[in-house]
């Protein structure tokens, strides 16, 4: 159990056609991108708050 097959993706790209029309899809990826993009600088701005909080707190320490 795992991944998806190469037949399977092609098989879930067909069924999306169908429900959506090839109209609607590029306006879907653009979002899907857009919302992975927000996530992933959302989640390196909190890691850098947590390193600089690290770090503030071992300066305050010594």
């Amino acid at each position: 159990m795992g991944g998806f097959s190469g037949g399977s993706i092609i098989l879930i790209i067909i069924v999306a056609l169908f429900l959506f029309g090839p109209n609607k899809l590029p306006e879907m990826g653009k979002a899907a991108g857009n919302t992975l993009r927000e996530f992933r600088n959302a989640t390196k701005g909190m890691a850098n708050d947590q390193t600089e909080e690290k770090k503030e707190n071992k300066q305050d320490q010594s």
